[in-house]
């Protein structure tokens, strides 16, 4: 099992940057998730999250060998469908708490999928990718504008329906998800060989 841990007010070896600050946490031992973050976005504080479990969510890749052609239209065809469960699931539990559904937005899931892909690739499990960019200069790369934003990650879960449960039984991750101010929302699925990985990234716009 593999986590890391930050505090919840600055992450190690990382000053405090603009558009807000996350920190995950992970137990190091036990089973099943263990979730902490704080999101700081535009003066406000607002629940962000990160997601860490037994396994971890990984880019789309595709064995070499002679299954190689069949394989990525097979993985790509089930991100697309796991990527529309994430938002059914999440909307359904939006709507027992009575706020409104969210919209999903493509510039939205470009940073998510980005991201997705990014760590899948790379081997690492963070809100900061290796170049230093947070979510919020992701969103802001892919074009979006925002007032505020939150994401959630998470890497091992095999299917939706988990990925989602394990979000809504971590504190951090369910507010993000509940947030009713949130209006939109971008979700990357990675299916490559050390994953999944899962990417929630929630906006709205300035």
């Amino acid at each position: 099992m593999q986590h890391e841990e930050y505090d919840t007010a600055r992450p190690p070896e990382r000053p405090r940057e603009r558009g807000g600050e996350r920190a995950g946490h992970g137990d190091g031992g036990r089973r099943g998730p263990s979730f902490r973050t704080a999101l700081t976005v535009a003066g406000t504080v607002a629940a962000a999250v990160t997601v860490t479990t037994a396994v971890y969510v990984v880019t789309s890749g595709t064995p070499a060998g002679a299954g190689t052609r069949s394989a990525v239209p097979r993985a790509a065809g089930t991100a697309a469908h796991y990527v529309t469960q994430v938002l059914t699931l999440a909307n359904a539990e939006r709507k027992r708490a009575g706020c409104d559904p969210l919209r999903s937005d493509p510039r939205l899931r470009e940073a998510a999928q980005a991201h997705a892909d990014d760590m899948a690739a790379r081997g690492y499990y963070a809100h900061d990718s290796q170049n230093g960019q947070s979510a919020g200069d992701r969103i802001t790369a892919a074009g979006y504008t925002w007032s505020a934003w939150g994401e959630n990650i998470h890497r091992g879960t095999r299917s939706p329906a988990e990925t989602v449960t394990e979000w809504m039984d971590s504190e951090a991750h369910r507010k993000n998800i509940l947030n009713c101010e949130f209006k939109d929302v971008g979700v990357g699925v990675n299916l490559t060989g050390n994953g999944p990985w899962w990417v929630q990234d929630f906006a709205t716009a300035r």
